[in-house]
């Protein structure tokens, strides 16, 4: 007596590789669980630190300098208007850094937790991708409480300038993000990350154009800001926030930021690689 299989392919794609969306959705319950557990430490520094600065250096230090230049200190604008959207921009790369740091060595010095999900049909790709996902999240979430916070302030002067602004200072910070990746999975020590905060995040959060015009450095120094990510996201937010868009900058700001996702994407791939399979 024969037996008809109404499937005779299901056997074969059980035992196929999940595809990345697969792979990625997979590992959502895990993320969403750990960030659970952690995000009463993070509402410090994700928001509270960013409003803290919006208080001081717009409101205290702004009223100052809009007394002093008659109530439009910088393009016609308020201090407060003009430095808003670069301390969002800001937040997305101190925020990305941060999460893209130690917790990404972690995983491969301390918890190994990276090693564990290989164990399972995970390729290294859908494990590199899921956690730059959760990265993305924090740096969405964090910069969207930034976003409702400088729209009460009044510094967002087109309803459609927030939305906009949110979407830059995400890729702003996922254009940190993902090249971090690529540095924590090649060091061995962590003694490296302060190098990486007192002479890459910090000199770059200081010179990024969020609180004063590059145009006012020195034309060797400005070029460098220039050429830094920060810089175009800065620009970008605050013609979004100001609705004074110039669409073909901003589409240029957009593919600079684009390209340093994609490059450290590539990096950081290989960098895992590396060291989770040889």
């Amino acid at each position: 007596m024969t037996t008809y299989d109404p499937d005779p392919d299901a056997a074969a794609r059980a035992s196929a590789p999940p595809t990345m969306a697969d792979a990625v959705g997979r590992q959502v319950d895990y993320w969403f669980t750990l960030y659970k557990r952690v995000w009463r430490g993070t509402v410090i520094s994700s928001f509270l630190v960013p409003l803290l600065y919006l208080a001081a250096m717009g409101i205290g230090l702004g009223s100052y300098v809009d007394n002093k230049s008659g109530g439009s200190a910088i393009g016609h604008v308020s201090y407060l208007a003009f430095i808003a959207p670069g301390l969002l921009a800001t937040t997305g790369m101190q925020t990305a850094v941060f999460e893209s740091t130690y917790p990404v060595l972690g995983m491969f010095k301390w918890d190994k937790v990276y090693f564990a999900m290989l164990a399972t049909p995970l390729r290294v790709r859908d494990v590199l991708a899921a956690h730059l996902a959760s990265v993305a999240t924090r740096i969405f979430t964090t910069c969207l409480v930034f976003v409702v916070i400088i729209s009460a302030f009044g510094a967002v002067h087109v309803w459609w300038g927030a939305p906009l602004a949110l979407v830059g200072a995400t890729l702003t910070g996922m254009a940190f993000a993902t090249p971090v990746f690529g540095l924590s999975s090649r060091i061995k020590d962590e003694s490296a990350f302060s190098l990486v905060f007192r002479l890459g995040l910090i000199p770059m959060f200081l010179f990024s154009g969020a609180f004063f015009p590059i145009s006012q450095l020195p034309g060797q120094i400005a070029w460098l800001a220039y050429a830094t990510p920060v810089w175009h996201g800065v620009d970008l937010c605050r013609s979004f926030t100001l609705g004074h868009v110039v669409w073909l900058h901003a589409l240029g700001h957009l593919a600079y930021l684009g390209a340093w996702v994609l490059a450290g994407w590539w990096w950081a791939e290989r960098g895992f690689v590396k060291r989770l399979t040889w």
